[in-house]
């Protein structure tokens, strides 16, 4: 989700798998305040759901930044026959151990309700 379509989206419930992990962090002063902003325009919402959203969608954001770097493998050609060569950039990599670390978080929450 876009940042600009969170606050379209903040006015209903959201949706997703949560962690059992917590994470705590410390605010600059202008950010606490922009929070407490955002929390008094959408009062429905708890500044921990901000917080979540907001962070989900700047790694959106990042991981749809992060720069493409073509390899020597062509992976397809495109609808002018052009060949497509595979990202060897970090997005592969980001990728991958985001979803090791998926993995991981599912494992975790299914040995604890074992």
């Amino acid at each position: 989700m876009k940042i600009r379509e969170l606050t379209q989206n903040w006015e209903q419930t959201a949706k997703g798998r949560i962690t059992r992990n917590s994470y705590e962090v410390k605010l600059c002063l202008e950010d606490a305040a922009r929070l407490a902003a955002l929390n008094e325009m959408y009062p429905k919402r708890r500044i921990e759901d901000l917080i979540t959203d907001l962070l989900s969608s700047a790694l959106e954001e990042l991981e749809a930044s992060l720069p493409y770097e073509a390899g020597t493998e062509v992976i397809a050609r495109d609808e002018m026959g052009d060949p497509l060569y595979k990202d060897e950039g970090e997005t592969p990599r980001y990728l991958a151990l985001s979803r090791k670390h998926l993995q991981e978080l599912i494992d975790q929450q299914q040995e604890v309700q074992h």
